[in-house]
């Protein structure tokens, strides 16, 4: 990846309470190598495939306190982080953190939609966000969990400029989320299967070459599988805490579906 599109994902940051134990178990799990920043951002981790010169795949920081949980935070691009915020201010969302320079990185901020659901915006300056998509260890694809399907289509379209478009996989009535004719989200409805505790949220979806290898090993690290391997069309899945209490999800697409409904394809097809 060189670039991102406005409305698009370009980015996985991880907060955790525990840099180290996330570190070993993310490398155990996917081969990810960590190295840290320097100067004004040394407090900031990279995972990357293979090493310090592989490409990037997600971020990494210790939380600031105990209060505070542990969560993958998905980034998304936008060309005006104020107008952006003001768009989601307006259509009833709150914003966690004020437009910020990451150094020669590019601008951020954090925000939140109407359920809480938090999520970041990115503009970039010198780092576009994940240097690859779609292939096994990186990321494939960004869902929201909701309580309110309408309200959060209602925002979301705002915001980014997102359609909705209906599908049916592993749940009756699942979003998927389109800018022109690119899928680049999903969204699913909290429903009583879920876990009691799951609140609206965001989430990364990692490729993985076998789900069920893959949720069998995570669960030998230390994470908590709350939805097993299951069957949809685009692939196999399983959603998951890591050993820390962060969450996120890992896939194994269907043979031929690379590039649907992930990022770089017509979701019409699906």
């Amino acid at each position: 990846m060189t670039a991102y599109a406005p409305g698009f994902p370009t980015w996985a940051e991880l907060a955790t309470p525990d840099v180290r134990e996330s570190e070993r178990f993310y490398r155990e799990l996917f081969g990810w190598y960590l190295y840290t920043l320097t100067g004004s951002l040394a407090d900031y981790q990279i995972f990357t495939l293979g090493d310090v010169q592989g490409p990037e795949v997600a971020g990494m920081h210790q939380l600031a306190d105990d209060t505070m949980a542990p969560e993958w935070t998905c980034y998304f691009r936008t060309d005006d982080i104020q107008a952006t915020l003001d768009t989601v201010r307006a259509m009833g969302g709150r914003e966690l953190s004020e437009p910020t320079d990451m150094a020669n990185l590019g601008r951020m901020a954090h925000c939140a939609d109407p359920e809480g659901a938090d999520f970041a915006l990115w503009t970039p300056y010198d780092f576009e966000g994940a240097g690859v998509r779609d292939e096994p260890s990186a990321m494939c694809w960004t869902e929201l969990a909701s309580r309110d399907i309408d309200g959060a289509r209602r925002f979301y379209g705002e915001v980014f400029g997102w359609k909705a478009v209906d599908r049916s996989y592993y749940a009756p009535e699942y979003t998927n989320w389109k800018v022109g004719d690119w899928s680049v989200a999903g969204m699913v409805p909290l429903e009583e299967w879920w876990p009691a505790d799951f609140d609206p949220h965001w989430i990364p979806y990692f490729w993985v070459s076998d789900c069920d290898a893959t949720a069998a090993r995570a669960a030998e690290l230390g994470a908590v599988v709350h939805v097993p391997p299951i069957d949809i069309k685009p692939g196999r899945f399983a959603v998951m805490t890591d050993p820390c209490g962060a969450r996120l999800a890992v896939l194994t697409p269907v043979a031929g579906s690379r590039s649907e409904p992930y990022g770089s394809g017509d979701a019409e097809v699906i």
